[in-house]
């Protein structure tokens, strides 16, 4: 073999070495450098040179630099890193909802229990006008936490939406820079040498794109990387991306929808086909956490105006007048869905109202109504029962009218018998003397009874009572058996008649009112009930309200019967709509613990097979130094072995 073979070997082994040391550099420069690969060298021998006696060997080549990458732990490190982004977005949105829903003197139980107790003092002295100022400075405040609630979630909404419209944009800036990586690794696929810090570039952009989508990737042959999101949806397809938007959504133009804009239009992506990531945690947030907190708030804040006001309607204020409402609250609402049919105008040829028709029976929840082909098919969206309805339905506390014209078989609407009722919460009453403190009438027993029954208590329970018709009561037997008149007060005549028998369990109730007696009326006792004759000394209704304060009034279910079943009073619904976004909280900060910390493990095993390890290029770092001295040693004595040639050449 010539002596330049011998300097072939050592140039070899020279640039071996020395692309050893280049490599071993890069990655002690990049060691910090958030989603960097290891590189190293690979080296194979170079084939050797036959002669007469074997082979010659002609040193080394170097083969490729290859990259640290495991494709499995580099999908599950996405993977985990998505869902502890979902989690932890969820968690802190719902962090924001438990301070709305705040308990102690701060929240709506506390007020709700201050106004019902104010009206302690009007019931001890009806007609004292500084007690009945501090009711309406308590019914002020209460209208005005509810308002002040739904304004919060109102502001959460905003910042829902505003990181939405940020997080759309940051994806599709990600998917953009995707594809000219992808453009970029393509154009020198055909060198046949991996293009390392481009895979690394391409592979730290689709960990960021995890932060807020959960993604699937497929390798092209042409060494680009396609993206799908949204169960299959194409996001990136070699130096293509596509784009998601934000618009408004089918129904409630308050919140918002995510789409993925493609040739056949814009894809609309739910929060369950987008999976992890933060923009599918605040599209979970807004459809679920948020909607539940919004009719939560709406369901006590229409049954408490609904129970207040109708007790308020069954009193008599200081000048004899029947008692107007305390609260307004927002009105029911039935929203079309954007693909309904609409007329020359651009306005909706066929809408359908709601009408509240006991307030005590309203649901927190929202309502899908569509039409099935067989009939309008009404969806009770927080457990999903669902029932067949028609025009003039009540179902669940309120009413459903499809109007004239009638909707299309085509139409949807979404219904929010409560979503809306607290955001318009107001004072009604600004009066202090109308206020109705006074029952409308006054039971009495006569002088002459001698029996031992007397008036526990009056109470009107319908506005059907008319003031100006009195009942008489006379008791036939000491068993309980009675016989009762409707008489005109004015002028004495007979209206109606009827008999009965009473027991201690049970109130004698006519006209609109229930009389509770105690203990045993003889026969021939006499009570009457008749027109309140002085409202200002009259603390009947008062009382009532006093007593609404342990009344069941949130949350009450028909029994099939005509009656009504279950249900809380309104400082329970509040602490139980208190626990409700709790326990969501609760859950989502131990989901978020979990997550999180998986994540931080995927990474930290990625970082062990991808990372670089300083004490370990160190050692490289010398081995190569060592080689590229002794590849030197060896070009220096093919040197002086050529220079010995030369010289004997000469002589």
């Amino acid at each position: 073999m010539s002596v330049s073979g011998l300097m072939s070997i050592g140039m070899r082994a020279m640039f071996a070495n020395y692309a050893g040391l280049q490599t071993t550099g890069h990655n002690i420069a990049n060691a910090s450098v958030e989603g960097y690969s290891r590189q190293q060298v690979d080296l194979q021998t170079a084939l050797g040179q036959f002669t007469g006696n074997g082979y010659i060997g002609k040193g080394v080549d170097v083969k490729t630099i290859q990259r640290a990458y495991d494709q499995f732990l580099t999908r599950e490190l996405n993977t985990s890193n998505s869902q502890a982004q979902y989690d932890s977005m969820r968690l802190e949105r719902l962090q924001q909802l438990e301070m709305v829903f705040a308990g102690g003197d701060e929240g709506i139980g506390a007020a709700t229990g201050a106004f019902l107790n104010s009206m302690v003092d009007v019931a001890s002295t009806p007609q004292d006008l500084a007690a009945r100022n501090v009711v309406l400075g308590r019914a002020g405040e209460l209208a005005q936490r509810f308002h002040s609630a739904a304004l919060q979630l109102d502001g959460i909404q905003q910042g829902v939406t505003l990181d939405l419209q940020a997080g759309v944009a940051s994806v599709n800036s990600i998917a953009r820079q995707i594809a000219q990586v992808n453009n970029q690794i393509a154009a020198v696929k055909g060198n046949g040498q991996p293009p390392n810090d481009l895979l690394d570039l391409r592979d730290q952009l689709l960990s960021k794109l995890s932060d807020f989508t959960q993604i699937t990737t497929m390798a092209a042959a042409d060494g680009s990387m396609s993206v799908f999101i949204g169960g299959g949806q194409q996001l990136v397809l070699g130096n293509q991306a596509a784009q998601l938007v934000v618009g408004a959504d089918t129904f409630d133009p308050s919140r918002v929808a995510v789409g993925l804009s493609g040739p056949g239009g814009v894809q609309p992506l739910s929060a369950s086909l987008l999976g992890g990531g933060s923009i599918g945690a605040l599209l979970h947030f807004q459809g679920d956490d948020l909607v539940r907190a919004r009719t939560l708030l709406g369901q006590l804040s229409a049954a408490a105006a609904g129970s207040l006001n109708g007790q308020q309607a069954l009193g008599l204020d200081l000048h004899g007048n029947s008692g107007g409402a305390l609260f307004t609250v927002g009105l029911p609402q039935a929203l079309p869905a954007s693909s309904n049919a609409r007329g020359g105008g651009g306005a909706f040829v066929a809408n359908v109202t709601l009408t509240v028709t006991d307030a005590a029976q309203l649901r927190a929840s929202e309502y899908s109504l569509a039409n099935d082909g067989t009939g309008w098919q009404l969806v009770r969206l927080s457990d999903g029962a669902t029932q067949a309805v028609v025009d003039g339905s009540v179902v669940d506390g309120f009413r459903i009218d499809l109007g004239t014209p009638a909707p299309a078989p085509t139409d949807r609407f979404l219904l929010q018998p409560v979503s809306r009722a607290a955001n318009s919460m107001t004072l009604a009453l600004t009066d202090a003397s109308g206020l109705a403190a006074a029952s409308p009438v006054t039971a009495t027993a006569a002088g002459n009874n001698t029996g031992t029954g007397a008036v526990a208590s009056l109470q009107v329970v319908s506005t059907a009572v008319d003031p100006n018709q009195t009942a008489t009561v006379t008791f036939t037997s000491a068993a309980g058996a009675y016989n009762w008149e409707l008489r005109d007060r004015v002028t004495n005549a007979l209206l109606t008649s009827g008999s009965g028998t009473w027991s201690g369990a049970q109130p004698i109730a006519l006209n609109g009112f229930e009389l509770n007696l105690t203990g045993a009326p003889a026969a021939g006792d006499v009570f009457t009930v008749a027109k309140t004759a002085f409202p200002a000394a009259s603390n009947g209704n008062a009382v009532a309200f006093v007593n609404l304060r342990d009344g069941v009034l949130v949350g009450r279910v028909g029994n099939g019967g005509g009656g009504l079943t279950g249900g809380s009073s309104l400082t329970d619904a509040w602490s139980q709509a208190m626990a409700d976004i709790g326990v969501r909280t609760q859950g989502a900060h131990s989901a978020s613990a979990i997550s999180s910390q998986v994540a931080e493990s995927a990474k930290a095993t990625h970082s062990q097979r991808t990372g670089v390890n300083l004490d370990e290029e160190a050692a490289r770092l010398l081995q190569y130094q060592q080689g590229y001295q002794a590849a030197a040693k060896v070009l220096q004595v093919a040197q002086t072995v050529f220079d010995s040639l030369l010289d004997a050449a000469g002589r």
